[in-house]
């Protein structure tokens, strides 16, 4: 049984769907469409790739944390209620 991880999988398609721009001064900036307000940037277009990368994370936990709704992405809902086992079923 191969182990999924959901947020892992999650983060690494919306980051793979990043527009990059490079800026007249040399320096990159990263957005991605699908998550308003999720724009990064760097004097490399590797730390522009890492910084937009933690923008992200921090975006989905505010999210979370706040009821945004959150984009579903390669049929990834984070949107949905957590169900929750009995923990005699463990």
């Amino acid at each position: 049984m191969a182990v999924r991880f959901i947020l892992t999988e999650y983060v690494n398609q919306l980051v793979a769907q990043a527009v990059y721009d490079k800026l007249e001064d040399g320096t990159f900036a990263g957005r991605i469409p699908q998550c308003k307000g999720v724009v990064a940037f760097g004097g490399t277009l590797r730390e522009c790739e890492d910084e937009l990368r933690s923008t992200l994370e921090d975006w989905i936990l505010v999210g979370l944390k706040l009821g945004h709704p959150l984009p579903v992405v390669d049929e990834i809902d984070l949107n949905k209620e957590p169900t929750h086992e009995p923990v005699d079923a463990l």
